[in-house]
């Protein structure tokens, strides 16, 4: 294989796998590359289901991804909303509570390094 050619696959061999009520990430690294892989079941919502391990009121994560399927609607601290759906690339600022609309599974990447190496983590 060339050099610099690597790959790691989210399913078969996650460097990571974090389970919490209603989800699971699982994430993986390519050299300084880190994405990360969610599935957010139907009746997850970040204040009921990440807020008690983490602790904060809302979520103080910059989150930048890609929606795969599903729907997952964000309300930020000052009030601001969005919805977003299959297809859409986002950046959700910090101070905010999302949970999934629907009942199919919201599943995402997500790009941002601090995000994909400590959401739901206490």
């Amino acid at each position: 294989m060339a050099e610099g050619l690597q790959n790691n696959n989210l399913e078969t061999s996650p460097d990571e796998t974090r389970t919490f009520d209603h989800g699971v990430m699982k994430t993986a690294s390519v050299g300084d590359f880190e994405v990360a892989r969610q599935v957010l079941e139907p009746g997850w919502k970040w204040s009921e289901d990440i807020k008690p391990i983490v602790g904060t009121e809302s979520c103080q994560f910059q989150h930048y991804g890609v929606m795969l399927s599903g729907r997952m609607k964000v309300v930020a601290d000052d009030g601001s909303e969005m919805e977003v759906g299959p297809g859409d690339a986002y950046s959700i600022p910090p101070g905010h509570d999302a949970w999934v609309v629907g009942d199919e599974p919201a599943t995402g990447l997500e790009l941002s390094r601090a995000a994909v190496e400590r959401f739901a983590k206490v």
